[in-house]
C-alpha cells in the first residue's frame, strides 16, 4: 500500500507551525601547533530572496573571534573548512603569546526574510524549545533558557542552540545546524532582519602558536513543498549519528513508573503493590521505576533515607528482579543539598565559586526543584569520576539495576563556576561525568537523560525525555503533546524519545484518549504512570496495548498535528488523529486502493473504503488511533 506522507523523521512543516493559539582520566584538549539589532514591529510580508542566496551569503562571510582582551582579537584567525554544505571550523593563535577567547563568530548575516517566516529551534536543555516566527518566538514549554536557567541571550535576538530552520512562505526551507558537541555549546541568534552563529569558548585561553578544532556546523536548504520539507531534519539526525551514534539499546522500553501517584512519599507497599498488578494484568510491562524519595539526600544515593519506613531501597529492588521484573531507579547524580554527607565529606569534589567554596547553584541559575539549592559535582576531578563509576556499578552490581533515569544532569554543565580542571569547557565536565557513569552502568544498561541538555548529551544516553513532566490537566496534555511531536525527528536515530509517562486517571475519558495515542505517535519509551494496583478496569486495555512501544514516530502530513501516520510491518499504518481545538472535528486521511479500517483502541470495524477515510465528530480535546490495512491483507 502507498500512502502519500512524509516520512516518520520529516517532521519539520509540522514543528514550525504550532503554538499559534494555545492554551576517567584527564581531558585531551584540541590543541596542535601551527550590532545589536532590536526587533522590528510586525509587517506584511516582504519579497522573498531566493533562499539560496542565504547560504550563499552565509558561506561568504568571515567568521571572527572575539577575544577577552578585544585588543587581542586580531592575533586569532578563524577559518572554515567546507565540505560541501558541511564546515569544520578552527581557531588558530599565530602570535607568541596565548590568548583568552570569549566566543567564536561563524556568521552574521542579513537574513532578508519576511517577518512571518516560521521558525523552529532547540533549547540548550531539555524543558527549552523555540517555535512561531522571526519576528514572534515562542517559547515551546515553560522553563526557557534564557529566565528559568539564566543563560545569557543577545539583546534584540531570540537564542536557540544545536539547531535552528526556517521556513518562509513560498520559499525553500532552511536549516543550520551543529553536527558535534564534543567540546563547545554552538548556538543561532536570530532577529526580524540578521542571523548569526556563535561557539562559546567561555574565556579560555588558546597557547601561542597553536588551534583548536570547533564543532562542525552543515547549512542546507530543501524544497519548499511536498517531500522534501522535511528531508533537512532527517538527514540532520543522519549526520549527527555519524559522529555521536546512537547506543545499542535495541527497543524503547515499557514499565511503570512511582512518581505521578506517589511523587516523594513513596512507600515500599506502593511498589508492591503496582509489582503485583503488574504480574496479574501486564505481562509486557517490564521495569518496575522507583523515583525521587528513597534517599535521605540529593547526593546520599546509596544511604537509606526515610521513604521507605527505613527500609533500604535496595531490598524492594531486589525483590522486584527475583519476581522476574527488571527494577529500575532515579538518580540525580551531579547534584547534591546542602546537608548531603557527600558535600560535607568531600567539598573539593565541587564546582567553586571566585572564593574557592563550593558554590550552590541558585547563584548562577536555577538552584533545584526541592532539597536544595543544589550544589554541583565537578566531574573533571578524576575523584568524582570515580566516585560516579563505583556509585553506578554497586547499584548495577549489588542493586540488579539495568534501568538508571537520570535526572537534574543539566547542572553538570553550570556555567559561571570554577572546575577542577580550568582547562575544561561545560560540555567536557559533563560528558566526563556521563562518560564515568557508562562505565559503571554498563554498556548494557539503559540511561535514560531527564532534565539533560540536549547536544551535550548526543550519543550518551540511551532515552531521551522530550517533554516536561505530566500533569492530569488538559493544558498540560496540550503543552507536553506538542514538545514530543516536535522532538519526533530524533527518536530511533539520536536515541528513543521518552514522552513521559501515561496517566488515564484525573483527565476526562477524551482527554485521556487523546494522551494515549499522543504517547503511542511518539513511537518512544512508554512506562505507566498510574497506581496500577488501583486502576479501573475500563482503563487496562489502553495501558496493555501500549505495553509494546512501536519505535517508529508519527509522520505528519500538514502543519496542523492533525494527522500523524504511524508506518508498521506488512502494509499496516495507523493513523493518529488529533483534536487539539475546544470544538468538535472531522479528520481525513488518503490512501491507495481499498483498504480495511478498524478502531486501534476499540476494534471495531470501520469498513472498508476506497481512497480515503473521514472520521466524523472527533469530540474537543479527543483523538482517535485508526488502523488501515490493504483489503487483500485484510482478506488473508
Amino acid at each position: 500500500m502507498r500512502i502519500r506522507l512524509l516520512l516518520p523523521v520529516l517532521l519539520l512543516p509540522v514543528l514550525l507551525a504550532m503554538l499559534s493559539s494555545a492554551p576517567a582520566g584527564a581531558i585531551a584538549h584540541d590543541v596542535s601547533p601551527s550590532p545589536r539589532v532590536s526587533p522590528s514591529p510586525r509587517a506584511s510580508p516582504s519579497p522573498r530572496v531566493p533562499l539560496s542566496s542565504l547560504p550563499a551569503r552565509i558561506r561568504a562571510c568571515v567568521p571572527q573571534a572575539v577575544a577577552a582582551d578585544p585588543d587581542r582579537a586580531r592575533e586569532l584567525v578563524v577559518e572554515m573548512h567546507w565540505d560541501g554544505d558541511e564546515a569544520a571550523p578552527i581557531v588558530r593563535n599565530d602570535s607568541a603569546a596565548p590568548v583568552a577567547v570569549k566566543e567564536i563568530v561563524l556568521f552574521d548575516v542579513a537574513h532578508e526574510l519576511a517577518p512571518d517566516t516560521r521558525m523552529y529551534g532547540e533549547g540548550l536543555q531539555m524543558l527549552a524549545q523555540t517555535a512561531g516566527t522571526i519576528a514572534a518566538p515562542e517559547d515551546v514549554g515553560d522553563y526557557p533558557d534564557r529566565s528559568h536557567y539564566r543563560l545569557p541571550e543577545p539583546a534584540g535576538f531570540r537564542r536557540v542552540y544545536g539547531v535552528l530552520a526556517l521556513e518562509p512562505a513560498g520559499a525553500p526551507q532552511f536549516i543550520a545546524a551543529f553536527t558535534t558537541c564534543s567540546r563547545f555549546v554552538g548556538a543561532f541568534d536570530i532577529s526580524p532582519t540578521r542571523v548569526r552563529c556563535t561557539i562559546d569558548c567561555e574565556g579560555l585561553v588558546i597557547p601561542a602558536k597553536s588551534a583548536w578544532s570547533l564543532e562542525s556546523l552543515v547549512v542546507r536548504e530543501g524544497g519548499s513543498r511536498g517531500e522534501l520539507r522535511g528531508e533537512l531534519l532527517g538527514d540532520l539526525a543522519i549526520r549527527i549519528a555519524r559522529v555521536h551514534p546512537r547506543t545499542a539499546y535495541p527497543a524503547p522500553p515499557a514499565g511503570w513508573c512511582s512518581w505521578y501517584c506517589f511523587g516523594p512519599a513513596v512507600t515500599a507497599k506502593n511498589v508492591l503493590d503496582n509489582l503485583s498488578a503488574m504480574e496479574r494484568d501486564y505481562p509486557d510491562l517490564k521495569f518496575v521505576q522507583i523515583d525521587d524519595g528513597y534517599q535521605p539526600s540529593m547526593g546520599d544515593w546509596l544511604d537509606t533515607g526515610p521513604g521507605f519506613g527505613g527500609k533500604p531501597v535496595q531490598d524492594i529492588l531486589r525483590e522486584i528482579k527475583s519476581r522476574g521484573r527488571e527494577p529500575a531507579i532515579w538518580v540525580a547524580p551531579f547534584v547534591a543539598s546542602p546537608d548531603s554527607k557527600v558535600l560535607r565529606e568531600h567539598p573539593d569534589w565541587f564546582v567553586k565559586g571566585d572564593d574557592g567554596k563550593p558554590m550552590p547553584s541558585d547563584r548562577v541559575m536555577f538552584g533545584g526543584w526541592r532539597l536544595g539549592p543544589w550544589y554541583v559535582l565537578d566531574a573533571t576531578h578524576p575523584e568524582v569520576q570515580a566516585h560516579f563509576e563505583k556509585l553506578f556499578r554497586t547499584m548495577k552490581d549489588e542493586w540488579q539495576v539495568e534501568y538508571f533515569k537520570l535526572d537534574a544532569i543539566f547542572w553538570g554543565m553550570m556555567c559561571g563556576g570554577r572546575f577542577h580542571d580550568p582547562k575544561a569547557t561545560r560540555v567536557e565536565a559533563y560528558r566526563l561525568g556521563m562518560q564515568a557513569i557508562r562505565r559503571g552502568a554498563g554498556d548494557k544498561s539503559y540511561i535514560l537523560g531527564c532534565n539533560h541538555p540536549i547536544w551535550p548529551s548526543l550519543g550518551l544516553i540511551d532515552g531521551s525525555r522530550s517533554s516536561l513532566d505530566i500533569g492530569r490537566n488538559w493544558t498540560s496534555v496540550w503543552r507536553t503533546g506538542r514538545e514530543n511531536l516536535l522532538r519526533g525527528w530524533q527518536n530511533g536515530t539520536l536515541w528513543w524519545n521518552d514522552p513521559d509517562t501515561l496517566v488515564q486517571t484525573g483527565l476526562s475519558e477524551n482527554e485521556a484518549r487523546f494522551h494515549a495515542t499522543l504517547v503511542y505517535a511518539t513511537g518512544g519509551a512508554m512506562l505507566a504512570g498510574d497506581d496500577l494496583a488501583t486502576l479501573p478496569r475500563d482503563k487496562m486495555p489502553i495501558v496493555r496495548a501500549l505495553s509494546r512501544p512501536t519505535g517508529v514516530a508519527a509522520a505528519f502530513n500538514d502543519l496542523t498535528l492533525s494527522v500523524g501516520a504511524v508506518a508498521l510491518a506488512n502494509g499496516v499504518t495507523r493513523f493518529a488523529l488529533f483534536n487539539w481545538s475546544d470544538a468538535p472535528c472531522e479528520r481525513s486521511v488518503v490512501f491507495a486502493g481499498k483498504c480495511r479500517v478498524r478502531d486501534a483502541w476499540t476494534g471495531e470495524d470501520l469498513g472498508v473504503h476506497d481512497g480515503g477515510f473521514t472520521m466524523r465528530a472527533i469530540a474537543a480535546h479527543d483523538a482517535r488511533l485508526i488502523e488501515v490495512v490493504p483489503a487483500t491483507n485484510a482478506a488473508r
